[in-house]
């Protein structure tokens, strides 16, 4: 008993784990919106912790998403996060809103590909990205990697978000609602597909989502920015109403911890995802892509922590 608690004991200092009630611990999860993909799979994420890690429990935060859960992290008040790649690196490198120091991290899993909506109704007159020159548009909320990419396609696309759109920073919920009331004209979104609260605007009657291509500034964007980004595409049907197929880019999703981490605890955290990755998928189809095949040195633009990395060459992973 009294190894259990020391081992306990050290998990809780060690991966800056919060005690609760006798013999757990706490770990806290960055995750974001709750009409998005982060919050729900963070629901999950935790529950399989609490089932699967002995003497750790998991709690989630709702966030402003992946720049939030990296300060966050930095901060010591989340131990777990999902972050898109491109903001994961700019915090690694100190690049952007980072500038003030790199923040220590570490990818747990390469998770899935998040996809970049540009979202209008019919009506509105924006059938091209052009379209969006003099209009309002959300770039998300603020300190969001939603913000942060939507910014990046901005410019690629050719035009000044500072000046050529005027732009609101709301997080989706509240996105969605102006543009339903006609407060905006578009809105970016970063996410799953399907998001939950897109798939709501879509089956609202009256009214017609309609998703703006953009997939041709990939090339743009990787050349300012690294290859992070990548041209993909939002296949026909993903949306109640919606018919066509849409060009679009897509990031990856990692899971992070910090570069501290125990790496016992990350290499249980790991195991524990991988081995019942099933009962994610269950909560949103895009978690059937956590695969080990896709944890490679080139996948995520950070290192992995070493606790991830036991796992993986368990796996047969080199």
């Amino acid at each position: 008993m009294k190894r259990w608690m020391a081992a306990v004991a050290a998990v809780a200092a060690t991966f800056a784990l919060v005690p609760t009630h006798a013999g757990t611990a706490q770990l806290a999860i960055g995750t974001g919106a709750t009409g998005g993909v982060y919050y729900p799979l963070g629901q999950a994420i935790a529950r399989l912790i609490a089932r699967y890690v002995p003497g750790v429990e998991a709690s989630v935060k709702v966030t402003g998403g992946s720049v939030e859960n990296v300060q966050l992290i930095k901060t010591g008040r989340a131990q777990l996060g999902f972050t898109m790649a491109d903001s994961a690196w700019d915090a690694f490198q100190g690049l952007e809103r980072f500038h003030d120091g790199h923040v220590p991290l570490r990818t747990l899993a390469v998770f899935y590909p998040n996809r970049m909506h540009v979202v209008t109704l019919d009506g509105r007159g924006i059938t091209r990205f052009a379209d969006l020159k003099g209009r309002r548009v959300s770039t998300g909320a603020p300190n969001s990697g939603t913000e942060v990419m939507a910014l990046r396609l901005i410019e690629a696309e050719g035009l000044d978000p500072r000046h050529d759109v005027t732009r609101v920073s709301l997080p989706l919920a509240e996105s969605i609602a102006a543009l339903t009331s006609g407060r905006i004209d578009a809105l970016f979104w970063v996410g799953g597909v399907p998001t939950p609260a897109l798939e709501q605007l879509a089956t609202t009657s009256g009214l017609h989502m309609r998703l703006i291509d953009h997939g041709e500034a990939a090339e743009r964007m990787r050349a300012r920015y690294g290859p992070i980004y990548l041209a993909s595409r939002i296949l026909p049907n993903a949306y109640p109403g919606q018919k066509a197929e849409s060009s679009n880019i897509d990031v990856w999703n990692l899971l992070i911890v910090p570069a501290n981490a125990d790496a016992a605890v990350v290499y249980r955290v790991t195991r524990a995802l991988f081995e019942h990755k099933d009962q994610l998928a269950e909560v949103h189809h895009d978690a059937a892509m956590l695969e080990v095949k896709n944890q490679t040195p080139n996948a995520s633009p950070i290192p992995y922590h070493p606790g991830a990395m036991r796992y993986f060459r368990e796996r047969g992973m080199h």
